[in-house]
């Protein structure tokens, strides 16, 4: 069939693609920012076509042709309007694939029942009620936590474990849930291409029901760790919860919060039609021993960060910028190093291996952004050396490269304006030069005021790290 996929810049539309390719099927990713998917290696495989999903009309277009859809984008924000921008979305695509006589859509939504149900989740729900709501017919998924190397809910479950040996914990830790390895998740977005007709709708889960004080447990012992001592206080609220997830794991507040709302609800399946598929999950150990294996191996294809919710940042030098201030710290060094090996130094930035100079304080501002609801440090990299377009690296993502002459990184912690950094190698005369640059367009007074107030630390942090750079290149 041809098949078309929203969301494949995201965590799970990021690995349905290649097992639909594998299966002999033709894909249409649709994507708002198509230059995210540029370097993906099966990016020669699909179509891509730009579709704001808030664009009925670059909806329409966007499944010309399609045969089928998946519907797997939603926002993880704890702005006030996501549930109406969501609803909205939704519609669209709904009289979108009526449009176009799609014969099926396939949603992934949420576990969970009662009236009491978390915003996200309800909002979740509201989607496929109105998906469904159309003439096409909907095979909606409900699954719970996802455990899958580079997973939000395992990021989230992996760095509470290893960071915290002893835990005050809320009383969410009690409710019970039921986990599913991403690998069955695929597998059951797969056999939903063959539903029976009509709109169906499937509680998907592993074997295990367990509390999240039982998950993390279950971790420990699969991580070779100690037995964790958890002590769940009724003191914290959401709010404090989502705070304190933001300190220790790598997710930021705002994606912290609406995951803590929806683990007060119980989350596991109730109606065994899913069965229907053949599928036998994995247990929670050989899931959370699978997602182990995969990060170790530097093997995790799509991470919770690939995606953004918020529009890309121009580059640094687009027209966009003309008339607007923009202010530079630049640097320019000469070296015996080559292209290769210049590229190589200043590629693996971030993540455990630092930032060359002041590593403490780069630490310091992570920690500074994790307080004021930033993303701080811990998302880490990907990959210790590889970088490709749209990776995360630290509270960076990278929005321009060229493997051996360039790399930019925007920033994506709290700022009173925009950041770049970026680094560009050029070769005359038989010397290699590099030319590193900061850039900033300040918001307002307050923005013009910190350029200003950290200048005198300028020539420690980003003159260090460019003759470092530098060393570092000449001694691979």
């Amino acid at each position: 069939m041809k098949i078309a996929v929203t969301g494949a810049t995201g965590y799970i539309g990021g690995r349905i693609v290649p097992r639909l390719l594998d299966s002999g099927h033709e894909v249409v990713c649709l994507a708002r920012t198509p230059g995210k998917l540029d370097d993906r290696p099966w990016r020669d495989q699909v179509e891509v076509r730009q579709c704001d999903i808030l664009d009925e009309e670059q909806v329409r277009t966007g499944l010309a042709g399609c045969e089928a859809a998946y519907y797997l984008i939603h926002s993880m924000g704890d702005s006030g309007d996501f549930s109406s921008a969501e609803h909205r979305a939704a519609s669209n695509f709904a009289a979108a694939a009526v449009s176009e006589l799609l014969n099926r859509i396939i949603y992934l939504g949420a576990l969970g029942k009662g009236n009491d149900l978390s915003k996200h989740l309800t909002s979740r729900q509201d989607v496929g009620r109105i998906l469904a709501g159309g003439a096409t017919p909907v095979t909606e998924l409900r699954a719970a936590v996802v455990i899958g190397s580079g997973s939000v809910s395992f990021e989230m479950l992996r760095y509470l474990t290893e960071v915290l040996p002893v835990m005050t914990t809320p009383r969410w830790v009690e409710t019970r849930c039921q986990p599913i390895a991403i690998r069955d998740v695929l597998d059951y977005l797969t056999a939903a291409l063959d539903d029976k007709p009509g709109s169906n709708l499937y509680e998907i889960g592993g074997p295990d029901v367990v509390s999240y004080r039982e998950m993390m447990q279950t971790y420990a012992t699969v991580a070779g760790l100690k037995k964790r001592t958890i002590i769940p206080v009724p003191v914290l609220t959401p709010q404090l919860s989502s705070l304190w997830i933001g300190l220790v794991t790598p997710l930021p507040v705002g994606v912290a919060r609406p995951l803590v709302d929806s683990l007060v609800s119980e989350v596991v399946v109730e109606d065994p039609s899913a069965d229907r598929f053949g599928i036998v999950p994995l247990a929670l150990e050989e899931a959370i021993e699978s997602a182990l294996d995969q990060h170790s191996r530097l093997d995790t294809p799509s991470r919770w960060s690939d995606a953004s919710s918020s529009p890309a940042l121009p580059l640094a030098g687009d027209p966009e910028w003309a008339g607007g201030t923009l202010l530079t710290d630049k640097k320019v060094l000469t070296t015996d190093a080559t292209p290769e090996q210049l590229f190589k130094a200043f590629s693996r930035v971030g993540g455990s291996f630092g930032y060359y100079t002041m590593n403490w304080a780069w630490r310091f501002r992570g920690v500074v952004d994790t307080l004021v609801g930033g993303v701080g440090l811990r998302r880490g990299r990907r990959h210790p050396d590889l970088v490709r377009l749209h990776d995360t690296i630290d509270f960076w993502r990278v929005s321009a490269v060229r493997p051996g002459e360039h790399l930019q990184l925007s920033a994506e912690m709290k700022l009173p304006g925009e950041a770049w950094l970026e680094w560009t190698i050029s070769s005359e005369g038989g010397h290699t030069s590099l030319e590193q640059i900061a850039y900033f367009r300040p918001r307002g007074l307050f923005g013009r005021l910190y350029w200003y107030a950290m200048l005198p630390f300028h020539g420690f942090i980003f003159g260090g790290t460019a003759r470092k750079i530098i060393r570092a290149a000449e001694g691979i």
